[in-house]
């Protein structure tokens, strides 16, 4: 079967065997407000604290973490509030104590009044990100994400915290720390009228091609290997309602080169010697000519790309040196045809590891 017979026939099996309403997210709350509450809408660093049982809170680090409730403060310029909510553990390798000290979390306000007027209006769930092995990598992290929304509205928001902890039962405060709040993916799903598709083992090639190729090429860009669609590993998969196509959105770039936390470490199946040794991992392309398009895009935003370093307070001049010179190699690349041929031409090799797929695991 063609590559277009295999796309259609599987579009037609999504919508006659699949109800696509039953993932699009059917919360009126969302639709009878402005989505996110502002929350996105600015790059300004919040500043929040947790107040409960905390303690209990980060030893909930198992298989099936619960959830405990707490309050969440924010007293931050022009914004002061206080609201309940539940949170858990959520997460794999940085859930376990072995690996961070500290846990991710997930915040859930589903069970609780979340005034219209507040900054957290439209949320219904949020991802907590704190630091794992150092702040530093976390502020790597939260730009990677905003690299990625320059080229699509397809793709995760991010804020920026300043948070602490106070646990009232121990009557202790942690310092202030950096973490960021990622967007939750039924929100990413209502804004952009689409539906979240959970199934596995679609073939990378039912993916809209320019929302593929832009998405797999900055994979190459920031030294992304981790992912795929066949398992929905790092990717959540979109069906666009109106235009009736999948668009794949990555996400948890802690495992890239450009971020390079201490811990990160390649799949053993791809022999690379580091996260920061760049592989293209999209499907083999007969005609490169194809990426062209996508090659134009990332060089038309180049300055801004650039700009996201250069001008954040967040990181520090040596990783900043770095990440211009990870940069550069990558348009490096792109304005060197025989690079450019060798390096995006790799999933066509018997002898490399451009078939292999990553598992992984879903988050939590």
């Amino acid at each position: 079967m063609s590559p277009f017979k295999f796309i259609v026939a599987c579009l037609i099996l999504l919508m006659v065997f699949i109800p696509l309403g039953s993932y699009a997210f059917q919360d009126s709350t969302i639709e009878n407000r402005q989505l996110s509450g502002g929350l996105f809408d600015k790059n300004e660093v919040l500043n929040i604290s947790l107040e409960g049982d905390i303690e209990t809170l980060l030893n909930d680090r198992g298989d099936d973490p619960s959830y405990h409730i707490l309050t969440l403060h924010v007293n931050d310029a022009g914004v002061e509030e206080s609201l309940d909510l539940r949170v858990r553990v959520r997460g794999n390798f940085r859930r376990l104590p072995e690996n961070c000290d500290t846990p991710p979390l997930k915040f859930n306000f589903k069970r609780h009044d979340v005034p219209e007027e507040s900054i957290f209006a439209g949320n219904p769930e949020l991802k907590l990100v704190v630091p794992c092995k150092g702040e530093d990598y976390v502020a790597r992290e939260y730009l990677t994400y905003k690299l990625y929304n320059l080229f699509t509205d397809y793709s995760f928001r991010v804020r920026m915290v300043r948070f602490t902890f106070d646990d009232m039962d121990m009557d202790e405060m942690t310092n202030p720390r950096y973490g960021f709040l990622i967007e939750d993916k039924e929100v990413l799903a209502s804004r952009n009228n689409a539906s979240l598709i959970e199934r596995l083992n679609y073939r990378p090639q039912i993916v809209d091609q320019m929302a593929f190729h832009r998405m797999s090429v900055f994979a190459y860009m920031i030294g992304n290997t981790d992912w795929s669609i066949q398992y929905l590993h790092n990717i959540e998969l979109l069906f666009l309602n109106e235009e009736k196509i999948f668009v794949s959105v990555p996400y948890d770039f802690d495992l890239v080169g450009f971020v390079s936390s201490p811990y990160a470490r390649p799949s053993p199946a791809l022999k690379l010697r580091s996260v920061r040794e760049r592989v293209y991992r999209g499907y083999c392309l007969e005609d490169l000519n194809v990426l062209n398009s996508t090659f134009q895009q990332f060089q038309e935003l180049r300055p801004k790309i650039y700009s996201i370093i250069t001008e954040s307070s967040l990181i520090d001049g040596e990783f900043m040196e770095f990440a211009t010179d990870y940069l550069d190699n990558f348009f490096e690349t792109l304005e060197d045809d025989r690079k450019m041929s060798r390096e995006f031409s790799y999933p066509c090799s018997r002898h490399g590891t451009g078939n292999v797929v990553i598992s992984g695991m879903r988050d939590g």
